[in-house]
């Protein structure tokens, strides 16, 4: 059996991106609306930083309005929703991001859901994962809906097909259950606790692996042909170096499976992408006009 195709996700984001800049363009010139988006951050985590810094980069060359809020990380609770509470409050602003992981002082999860749901391109608030889990419209975390526009890329119709995700996190795993099932795919999710795992993923036509765990996924757990998209960004040492590996065993996959997201390269470059797509959804539904035809 040939080796898997891989699933550029790189190449695919820069595309999207591109696409986003074309719409963005027609949306200020048909409706001189450019739309907006904010990032909090709050301390001094590095990661964290080169996050906040690409993202604003990206939001930059696609023609949007960029701002960034920075707070020490001993910025009480109070000050961050303060921060929130603001950004709701002021119409330039269509999307609001707080990046995570927030200081121990600040909860984390009634900032979330202090964001105006119609603001949160992030898709983490409660409101927007029920309108996802109920079929309703709604801003989808970033992950998911980047590996679900890479999966129809490539696999065209989805409808019937049979899926398996592994890991059940309200970022990754869950929203991904629910934007296949919206494709009309039987979905099973999976988790670490799941009696024969690797069973369960030999029944899949579409792997989704999320579960935070260096290559647990062994190339013998995949059915041949099957799509696999590795979610997960793991840092290893290997022959005394760092290596950035994902939740699948790659070199073993590579041999079963048709095709094959990458890491780094795969599902990662998506993610800001989305957040693009998202904070130019949340601008159009906020001003009431449509989302100008990709091109």
């Amino acid at each position: 059996m040939p080796e898997a195709k891989i699933i550029d996700g790189k190449a695919f984001a820069e595309a999207l991106r591109a696409s986003i800049a074309r719409q963005i363009a027609a949306l200020k010139t048909t409706h001189g609306i450019t739309p907006g988006l904010s990032v909090v951050l709050v301390g001094e985590d590095p990661a964290s930083q080169v996050y906040v810094r690409n993202k604003g980069k990206a939001t930059i060359e696609a023609g949007m309005a960029s701002q960034e809020f920075r707070l020490p990380a001993s910025a009480s609770h109070a000050e961050v929703l303060a921060r929130v509470k603001a950004l709701n409050a002021d119409p330039r602003v269509n999307g609001i991001l707080v990046q995570l992981p927030l200081p121990d002082q600040v909860d984390e999860n009634e900032i979330i859901d202090a964001i105006d749901p119609d603001k949160d391109v992030d898709g983490f608030h409660v409101i927007n994962a029920g309108r996802l889990a109920t079929g309703q419209d709604s801003l989808v975390p970033c992950t998911p809906l980047g590996c679900l526009l890479m999966l129809k890329a490539h696999v065209g119709e989805l409808k019937g097909k049979r899926a398996v995700v592994v890991g059940r996190s309200n970022i990754v795993g869950k929203p991904m259950a629910q934007l296949l099932l919206r494709e009309h795919c039987t979905v099973t999710i999976a988790h670490s606790r799941t009696v024969d795992l690797p069973g369960e993923c030999r029944r899949a036509e579409i792997l989704v692996a999320a579960v935070g765990k260096p290559e647990m996924v062994r190339g013998s757990w995949i059915a041949p042909g099957a799509v696999v998209i590795d979610v997960g960004i793991n840092r290893i040492e290997r022959e005394g170096k760092m290596k950035l590996v994902g939740d699948v065993a790659f070199e073993e996959a590579r041999r079963v499976a048709g095709a094959i997201t990458p890491v780094p390269g795969g599902v990662g470059p998506m993610t800001i992408a989305c957040l693009l797509r998202n904070t130019l959804y949340a601008a159009c539904r906020q001003h009431a006009v449509p989302v100008p035809a990709e091109s």
